[in-house]
């Protein structure tokens, strides 16, 4: 008679919950690191109750950002217990363990060995010849936590600028840029894994290569620099699953004199017509006193050229508004610089200090009841320049992304919300659609016959 066959025992996988605060470069490293521990043999819990560990990715750049990594600290503890802290306040260990002294451990802004250490330790990673089959997740594109339609490409961490309301090279250090081999193998894998929209990121992404002098490498059967136009270059002859371009997006551009030559990529379909420039202001005493490049003239006729040869392109821009020492008159001339430049898209914010940042030794603080003043003024004055450049778009055959698709309603007709290529994920508008096919899926790129719009938002139908 033969004896039973004992069935093996898989040890159960221990979970990580993850909460990741702040900007989409934080997002990617938070990527990284539930990779890395995919990899390890550790499953992903989607809430507090079900993890054994949970990781806050913090954001330190702005104290209000600050007071919210710090609430998001206290309710892992409170509803889990057992909590790790990385990200950009790691290099506030000392605070966070002197308000919160459960917390496990604290690491620092991208320190992934670090952070997937201390959770080997905290709940050491399940083990064995069965666990250990786990596929390696970053040939295949890693873990995503965008859909799985566009992807963020992180091609450097940390920054050479000293703007004086910044603490990011203390936060993240100096620029370094990857490797560009490095990062068109990870957009290529990206694309295989089904990305149809990549989303360029970095500190200064206009000052990719920098540091390593665009030290080139081989790719495919040629040298690559490690520059921006070269990586733009390449970005845009790669394929997708379907055999087309992606969407390729630059974002967190400097407006250095060699950004012109990415113009003509756009015109040629090799790069989405997009560029999100951080200008900050307009007014030449503000943007000395931010530390920031002051030949704003040169920046509207540069803005003027890159529409002639690129007619279809959307810049969008961040302004901060009650900087120290700003006067009335630079408001002013702020909104008179934005009529003139008739950016597509705009962001504004309130000045805040931040503790370590020069701007906070400057003379002329701005009362808060002003900030608030002009922060309405300039929304005000950019939702009526979107609105206009919205309008002229009611007519025209768009193409757009589509980011979710409805339900039925009780008629049988399907909504679906998109993108134009003027707009980015998550900070720009959309694009609403009405009566889409039953079988319109997320990641599809349809044409569009624009119908409608208001300040921020498109409104049309798929063209049959």
């Amino acid at each position: 008679m033969r004896k039973p066959v004992m069935a093996t025992k898989i040890q159960q996988a221990p979970k990580v919950g993850m909460v990741s605060l702040g900007c989409p470069k934080a997002l990617v490293d938070s990527e990284r690191i539930l990779t890395k521990l995919r990899a390890d043999g550790y499953d992903m819990s989607p809430d507090y109750a079900g993890a054994d560990v949970v990781l806050v990715n913090t954001c330190g750049f702005l104290d209000s950002a600050k007071e919210e990594s710090l609430e998001a600290i206290g309710e892992a503890i409170a509803e889990n217990g057992r909590v790790i802290v990385t990200g950009c306040m790691g290099n506030e260990a000392e605070l966070i363990m002197n308000r919160f002294p459960q917390v496990l451990a604290v690491t620092g802004a991208h320190q992934y060995e670090d952070v997937v250490g201390a959770v080997h330790k905290a709940a050491p990673p399940a083990r064995g010849a069965f666990v250990d089959l786990v596929p390696n997740l970053d040939a295949i594109g890693g873990l995503k936590l965008t859909p799985r339609h566009y992807s963020y490409l992180k091609i450097s961490e940390g920054c050479n600028h000293s703007c004086s309301f910044c603490i990011i090279p203390d936060l993240r250090g100096k620029l370094v840029s990857r490797r560009i081999d490095a990062v068109l193998r990870e957009a290529e894998k990206l694309l295989a894994a089904g990305t149809k929209e990549l989303l360029v990121i970095s500190q200064d992404t206009s000052a990719y290569g920098v540091d390593t002098r665009h030290e080139a490498k081989m790719w495919k059967d040629r040298e690559v620099r490690a520059h921006m136009t070269d990586l733009a270059r390449e970005l845009g002859q790669l394929k997708t699953t379907d055999g087309h371009a992606p969407w390729t997006r630059l974002h967190y551009v400097y407006p250095y004199p060699h950004v012109d030559a990415v113009i003509p990529l756009m015109a040629e379909g090799l790069l989405t017509p997009y560029l999100d420039i951080p200008f900050q202001h307009a007014a030449p005493s503000v943007l000395k006193r931010m530390k920031r490049p002051a030949n704003e003239a040169k920046v509207l006729e540069r803005l003027q050229n890159w529409r002639s040869i690129c007619p279809e392109i959307a810049v969008r821009s961040s302004f901060v508004v009650g900087f120290p020492g700003e006067s009335e008159a630079d408001f002013e001339y702020l909104l008179g610089w934005l009529e003139e430049a008739q950016l597509d898209r705009v962001g504004a914010f309130r000045f805040e200090p931040v503790e370590g940042a020069q701007a906070n030794a400057l003379d002329g603080a701005v009362p808060e009841e002003v900030k608030e003043e002009r922060y309405q003024r300039i929304m005000a004055k950019t939702a009526a320049i979107s609105a206009a450049k919205l309008q002229a778009k009611i007519g025209r055959i768009l193409p757009v992304i589509i980011d979710e698709v409805g339900e039925a309603d009780e008629d049988g007709s399907i909504g679906a919300t998109g993108r134009s290529q003027a707009d980015a994920p998550e900070i720009d508008g959309n694009v609403f659609l009405r009566d889409v096919a039953a079988d319109l899926r997320p990641g599809d790129i349809v044409n569009v016959a624009i119908e409608d719009a208001d300040e921020h938002d498109l409104f049309g139908v798929v063209e049959r």
